[in-house]
C-alpha cells in the first residue's frame, strides 16, 4: 500500500514538474513584468510633485476624430506602390501614403489640400461606428497632462467655448474664442493588424488635417501678452508642425516663426524653454525651425522618428523619409550626443541645449547636462515610462496582462566602444554620467500596453509628465 502511493506521489510530482517547464515561458514573462511595474511604480512614488509649478504652453487647439483605419479604406487593397508625399492631394495619395507608414508601424501627419477632398474624408470618419472625439493639438493634450500633475498651466490657444469645457481643473487660457475648431482625423491602427497580408509591427496613427486657424499660430499675440503676469517657470512651444504644406503667403510663415523665436528669446534666464518636436516633412520649414527656433530652447523632446530627421539635419542638411521604428538603444544614444554636441554650444544670444528627452516605443532615453536645473533625470525617465502604458491603456492602473517589454536584455551605450548594460528587473532604471561630455543619461524600459486603446496624444503626455518632475 506504502509503495503503491509512494508511486502514485512520484507520477504526480513529474506531471507537476512538467506542467511547470511547459508554463515557464508565459509565467517568467509575466513574473518579470510583474517585478518591473513593482519596481517603478516604487521608484514613482518617490517623487511626487507637490510645489505647483508655472508652465506655459503654446500653441493652438483642435478637436481629435479618431477613427479606425480599416473603415477609412475599407474594400480598398494595399498599395502596389506605398509611397511617402508631403501633403495629400487625393485619395490616392492618401491610400499610398497610408500604406507607406502602415507597413513601418510609424506615425505621421500631413495636410490635406482640397476642400472638397477634405469634407468627404470627414464624413467618412464620421460614419465609422467606432469613432470617437478629444481634445486635440500638442499644447491642450500637454497642458492637460501638466494640470493632471498638479501644476498650474497657462494655454496659449484659440478655443471654441464647447472644447474649452474639455480642458481640465487648473488650466488657464490666452487666445481668444473662435466659433469653429479645427479638426485632426486619426487614423489608428493595431499591433499585428492585417491588411491584404501586410502586418503593421506596432499600433500607430496616421494623422491628416485642413487646419486653418492652428498653422497661423493666432493665439500668440494674447499669449505673449500674458505671459508676464503668470511668470511661468517653464515654456513650452509645440504644435508648429502645423505649418507643415500650408499654403502661406510669400514670407508669412517665416514672420510667424520669428515672432515665436522673439517670444522664447524675452523669457527669463531662470524660465526654462522646452521645445516639443513632430512630424515634419517639408525641409525648408524644419530648416527655419533649426535656425530659428531650437536655438532659444535649452530643451528638445522627440520620439523615434524626430530624432533622426533633426540629427540629419544639422548633420546632413537634409531629412530623413523614415526611421526605423524600434530602433537599438546605441544607435539612439549616438545620435543624441551627436545633437547635444552641435546644439549645447553657447552662440550669442542662444540658449545650449541642456536637456534631450527621446520617447519611444520600448524605451524613454533623457539626457540632460551636469550642473544644468534639471533635476530627478531618473524619475522623469520612470514617470514618462509609465505615463505611456497608461495613455495607450487608456488605463490609470498598470497590469502586467496588459503589458510586455520589448527593450532587449542589455544594451551598448555606443555602436563603438560602448559598455554591455544588463537588464535587471529588479532595478530597471538605468543611470550613468559620461564625464567627457559632461552629461547624465537615464534609460528606463516601457512597458507597452498589449491592448492599445489610443496612441495619439502619447508623445505629448509622455513628454509632459518628464517634465513635470524635472522643473
Amino acid at each position: 500500500m506504502i509503495e503503491s502511493a509512494s508511486k502514485y506521489l512520484s507520477l504526480v510530482a513529474l506531471l507537476v514538474g512538467l506542467a511547470l517547464v511547459w508554463l515557464r515561458p508565459g509565467q517568467e514573462d509575466l513574473l518579470k513584468v510583474d517585478t518591473v511595474i513593482s519596481s517603478l511604480l516604487k521608484y514613482e512614488a518617490k517623487y511626487v510633485e507637490e510645489n505647483q509649478p508655472r508652465i506655459a504652453v503654446g500653441y493652438g487647439a483642435c478637436k481629435d476624430l479618431f477613427v479606425t483605419g480599416s473603415h477609412m479604406l475599407a474594400n480598398v487593397s494595399f498599395p502596389a506602390n506605398p509611397d511617402n508625399f508631403m501633403g495629400v492631394g487625393d485619395e490616392d495619395q492618401l491610400v499610398r501614403m497610408y500604406g507607406f507608414f502602415f507597413k513601418a508601424g510609424a506615425a505621421a501627419e500631413r495636410f490635406v489640400h482640397g476642400q472638397e477632398l477634405w469634407k468627404e474624408l470627414l464624413e467618412t470618419g464620421l460614419k465609422d461606428t467606432e469613432h470617437r472625439w478629444g481634445l486635440g493639438g500638442n499644447a491642450p493634450v500637454m497642458a492637460a497632462r501638466f494640470a493632471r500633475e498638479g501644476a498650474k498651466v497657462l494655454l496659449g490657444a484659440k478655443l471654441s467655448p464647447g472644447l474649452a469645457e474639455w480642458l481640465p481643473e487648473g488650466v488657464e487660457v490666452a487666445g481668444g474664442d473662435i466659433e469653429s475648431d479645427d479638426v485632426h482625423l486619426i487614423m489608428e491602427y493595431k499591433r499585428n493588424e492585417e491588411w491584404d497580408g501586410v502586418v503593421s509591427p506596432r499600433a500607430n496613427r496616421f494623422i491628416i488635417h485642413h487646419d486653418l486657424n492652428n498653422p497661423m499660430v493666432s493665439s500668440l499675440e494674447q499669449f505673449r501678452q500674458a505671459l508676464p503676469l503668470f511668470n511661468p517657470q517653464l515654456l513650452v512651444v509645440g504644435g508648429l508642425q502645423m505649418m507643415d504644406n500650408f499654403p502661406f503667403r510669400e514670407g508669412e510663415r517665416l514672420e510667424r516663426i520669428l515672432l515665436i523665436r522673439d517670444q522664447m528669446a524675452a523669457m527669463d534666464q531662470d524660465t526654462r524653454v522646452h521645445f516639443e518636436m513632430a512630424s515634419f516633412v517639408d525641409e525648408s520649414l524644419l530648416a527655419e525651425l533649426t535656425e530659428h527656433i531650437i536655438p532659444q530652447a535649452d530643451s528638445l523632446g522627440m520620439n523615434e522618428q524626430e530624432l533622426p530627421n533633426l540629427h540629419s539635419l544639422l548633420t546632413k542638411g537634409e531629412v530623413t523619409t523614415m526611421a526605423d521604428s524600434n530602433p537599438r538603444i546605441a544607435e539612439v544614444l549616438d545620435q543624441m550626443r551627436e545633437v547635444y554636441s552641435i546644439l549645447s554650444v553657447a552662440k550669442g544670444t542662444n540658449r545650449p541645449v541642456t536637456r534631450i528627452h527621446l520617447h519611444t516605443l520600448a524605451y524613454q532615453a533623457i539626457l540632460t547636462a551636469k550642473g544644468s536645473p534639471w533635476k530627478n533625470t531618473g524619475a522623469a525617465a520612470v514617470k514618462s515610462s509609465l505615463t505611456a502604458h497608461r495613455h495607450v491603456c487608456a488605463d490609470k492602473e498598470v497590469k502586467p496582462e496588459k503589458s510586455f517589454l520589448i527593450m532587449d536584455d542589455s544594451f551598448s551605450t555606443s555602436k563603438e566602444g560602448g559598455r554591455r548594460v544588463p537588464f535587471i528587473n529588479t532595478r530597471p532604471l538605468t543611470c550613468w554620467e559620461e564625464e567627457d561630455l559632461g552629461v547624465n543619461i537615464c534609460i528606463a524600459p516601457v512597458l507597452v500596453c498589449a491592448q492599445a486603446v489610443q496612441t495619439a496624444g502619447g508623445g505629448d503626455n509622455i513628454s509632459a509628465a518628464g517634465l513635470v518632475v524635472q522643473i
